[in-house]
């Protein structure tokens, strides 16, 4: 029989997957660097036919019952990234979005792993409905400290991969980036930070959905 972290370990992945949600958010990108090689490296096609990808994909999800604002929020970081490209008549800017926002996200997994509120724990625990019951247990804590560690490695490695093309201004090597490095390396990702979240745990211990009450 499994043991609860081994049982644990393959449920991170159905837990925390989002790959419908991140195949969403390259479809907009795709069509940017479609629309920009179409319309003669036009920066305002690509925007156009971004924005008109990314409003039918809100659209599609909002008919599909997804939480509106998860949708908007989607929505408005694709409308973000078009207006950066249209002001800086660069396309290469409408990626910087998404530089930033992987660089800030390693540094707040960093703050949050030195604090010892690792977002790994924090994004479970809200998930499971468990709220902080899980920082009473040290083993856990821990365990999701090493194991966001995963994400940080995650969200360095886009940046410095989007990074290096954005500088180069190589607009549709990012566009392929941006769809390589979304769901599979989310999945990756998860596999990863499950299996380390397991393996930190001490045997015996009953897996991060039931936290041990001790201070």
């Amino acid at each position: 029989m499994a043991t609860g972290t081994e049982r644990d370990n393959e449920s991170l992945v159905s837990l925390l997957g989002g790959r419908t949600a991140s195949i969403d958010a390259t479809l907009p990108v795709v069509a940017f660097v479609v629309g920009w090689l179409a319309g003669g490296r036009s920066v305002w096609v690509g925007a156009i036919v971004a924005i008109a990808v990314g409003v039918a994909v809100a659209v599609f999800r909002l008919a599909r019952g997804k939480r509106p604002r998860a949708v908007l929020i989607g929505l408005l970081g694709v409308c973000v990234a078009a207006l950066i490209a249209l002001y800086t008549g660069r396309a290469a800017d409408f990626f910087l979005l998404q530089l930033a926002s992987n660089a800030a996200s390693a540094l707040v997994w960093i703050i949050s792993i030195v604090l010892r509120w690792p977002l790994l724990g924090v994004i479970i625990g809200f998930v499971l409905g468990q709220k902080t019951r899980w920082r009473k247990d040290r083993a856990l804590v821990r365990a999701y400290s090493l194991a966001s560690w995963i994400w940080v490695l995650q969200y360095a490695l886009r940046v410095a991969v989007f990074g290096v093309l954005y500088y180069a201004n190589a607009v549709v090597a990012l566009g392929v980036a941006r769809v390589a490095m979304s769901w599979p390396l989310v999945v990756l990702c998860l596999v990863v930070s499950g299996w380390v979240l397991a393996r930190s745990l001490p045997a015996g211990h009953p897996g991060f959905r039931r936290p041990l009450d001790e201070l």
